[in-house]
């Protein structure tokens, strides 16, 4: 109840957070968007003054795409740095997949994804980055929480191989003997299962897929990748989506940041094998982040998740997103204001926003590494 208390007051915030920071862009070739006005000269200098936001040479307009995790930290951000700086952002949120694509296609200064750039895209983003390429900036990490809408089951343990038949489709209802052995107390009704999954590309997806093939390799026997395999189930596009279909949806189940985690919806405790299940938090989040290893080579600092990890209190269906930058070759009218604004979100302050968010910060190790790469960017 205390989850259900406190994810309520974040969706009232994040609802005011998302108004008070709608800014329109009007680029060409850019979408149209509705949004406040960009007149905020008067309240700027007062903003600066109460924080430690370096605005720099940052001026004009910034178009970004990618990652819907991480859209309620990257609203929370934007407000405060446009208040701060006057430059205008539009993040579009429409999936990790898009931001990789329009990001190698020269329409953004900046993407992010919940998946690190695979070498193909590397190459692709060379032709953009003149005499550089596309880097990986770990930015914001938190765990990928299993949503359920199950009238009457408060507490639900799940553990991987259970996981993987569900969204495989081999276990249909929610009195299925394997859900019953994990909750011998619970009242677990015949409720048909109706699982939820991703309909865009997503590095939410990919990073779930990874956990159950890690974890649960004997009942996941698909590949993997930001395009969800598996037949069956409901999909939905983008985090928003899917938590909108849980939320509506009597006995369903779904993936999606915890920061979507609202009225209507319980989280999964997930059973590693630790000493009791997990339950998704910010510090369950940083417990198995702490536990990545950098395996990015030069500027790129992509990171490599333990999705088996048993240690008590880390909680395994972890992500990381990343924000895409060109290490060198980014255009002179833009970079000014990507470097600025990716200074404050990498940032004790801009990190220091996170946790309230249902987010993880990013170990104060590697973060330390994504800002010395930021101030190199050219």
């Amino acid at each position: 109840m205390k989850l259900q208390r406190k994810n309520r007051l974040r969706a009232i915030s994040l609802g005011a957070v998302a108004v008070s920071g709608a800014l329109a862009l009007t680029a060409c070739g850019s979408d149209d968007t509705s949004g406040g006005s960009s007149d905020n000269s008067s309240s700027s200098s007062a903003s600066a003054n109460a924080s430690s936001i370096k605005c720099d040479d940052a001026k004009g307009q910034l178009l970004s795409d990618g990652s819907s995790a991480q859209k309620n930290a990257i609203d929370a951000w934007v407000a405060a740095f446009s208040q701060a700086c006057g430059v205008q952002i539009n993040y579009k949120a429409g999936g990790s997949g898009a931001g990789v694509t329009s990001f190698n296609q020269g329409q953004l200064a900046f993407a992010g994804s919940d998946s690190a750039l695979k070498p193909e895209e590397v190459t692709a983003s060379k032709k953009v980055c003149s005499g550089g390429q596309g880097i990986d900036l770990p930015m914001v990490g938190g765990p990928i929480a299993v949503g359920y809408n199950l009238d009457g089951v408060d507490n639900l343990v799940l553990d991987a191989p259970t996981l993987a038949k569900i969204f495989d489709g081999k276990i249909k209802t929610w009195d299925d003997a394997a859900i019953k052995k994990l909750n011998p107390s619970a009242k677990l009704p015949s409720t048909k299962i109706q699982a939820f999954h991703r309909s865009d590309e997503s590095g939410t997806t990919d990073n779930f897929t990874k956990y159950l093939k890690a974890a649960a390799p004997a009942d996941w026997k698909y590949s993997g990748g930001k395009a969800w395999q598996a037949p069956g189930g409901q999909a939905a596009a983008q985090s928003s989506g899917v938590a909108a279909g849980v939320k509506q949806t009597p006995g369903s189940i779904g993936y999606f940041e915890l920061s979507y985690v609202a009225d209507g919806m319980k989280a999964v405790s997930i059973d590693t094998g630790a000493s009791a299940p997990v339950v998704p938090s910010s510090d369950a989040a940083s417990k198995a982040i702490a536990d990545a290893k950098v395996v990015g080579t030069g500027q790129d600092l992509s990171l490599e998740l333990n999705y088996k990890t048993k240690a008590d209190g880390a909680y395994p269906i972890t992500l990381v997103t990343y924000e895409i930058a060109c290490d060198k070759g980014n255009k002179a009218d833009t970079l000014p204001a990507t470097k600025a604004f990716l200074n404050y979100i990498a940032s004790e302050e801009g990190q220091g926003k996170l946790a309230g968010l249902g987010y993880a910060p990013i170990p104060a190790e590697i973060i330390s590494k994504v800002r010395t790469t930021i101030s190199g960017l050219s």
